[in-house]
């Protein structure tokens, strides 16, 4: 009876040793969620020109840009500068009015749906960049979070960042605090059917701020492609 015990009272204080453990972050992660932090605060002092490209097989859809500088609440507002979007091409006549204007129909039909998708492609960008200090407190706190330490720069590998099955590669830089690769395998809907790859390449401002200069995302599935670039970053007051 005493030895059971003993035994149910060491396995509890395994598991309060492994729970504080899980609830302790490596160092890497702390100093990036430091970073994250200090840096996202650097940047609401600036405004800047986002340019968003989308292409399939190739060919532009959709081109915008956007003034952006963050607001009172703390969110990114945007505002519209010019938008080229190529328009649909008109199906050929033939078949009379009736069978045009069906043919009309189904193509507008197809061309919005596309659209839609094509902005949801566009939009999942938002939710990956930048990273989110409570999202990596959360795959933490789940376990799916690996680090792979190396020279200079350590791999923090989050799992189930945003959607079941994803992953997000965040290069580290600890002795200079900042991020030096970021790539993320994820999918718009099905895993199978539109899987996704994202990369972002960072650049610097005059002050040390970095920022997410280009970020490319690719649907290979689908042959879609979104460029979003950041440029002009202008002080508030300059």
């Amino acid at each position: 009876m005493i030895f059971k015990h003993a035994c149910s009272l060491a396995a509890a204080a395994v598991a309060l040793v492994s729970m504080a453990a899980a609830q302790t972050p490596p160092p890497q992660v702390a100093a990036l969620k430091e970073s994250l932090a200090k840096n996202q605060a650097a940047l609401k002092q600036y405004s800047w020109v986002e340019t968003t490209v989308i292409s399939m097989k190739g060919e532009v859809k959709k081109q915008q840009q956007k003034q952006c500088s963050y607001g009172p609440d703390g969110k990114v507002q945007k505002t519209p500068i010019g938008e080229q979007e190529p328009k649909a091409k008109e199906p050929s006549g033939g078949g009379g009015r009736r069978g045009g204007r069906a043919k009309q129909a189904i193509v507008a039909k197809k061309v919005g749906e596309v659209k839609d998708y094509m902005e949801d492609v566009a939009a999942l960008v938002h939710q990956y960049v930048p990273p989110d200090a409570q999202k990596i407190q959360a795959v933490q706190g789940a376990g799916n979070l690996a680090v792979q330490p190396g020279a200079g720069v350590t791999v923090l590998n989050l799992k189930d960042y945003l959607k079941p099955g994803d992953l997000l590669a965040i290069g580290f830089d600890p002795a200079a605090k900042a991020m030096r690769s970021y790539n993320v395998t994820s999918y718009v809907e099905k895993p199978q059917d539109d899987a996704v790859a994202l990369a972002v390449t960072f650049a610097s401002l005059p002050d040390g701020t970095t920022y997410p200069q280009q970020t490319l995302l690719d649907v290979k599935a689908k042959d879609i492609q979104v460029k979003i670039t950041n440029s002009g970053y202008k002080k508030a007051g300059t």
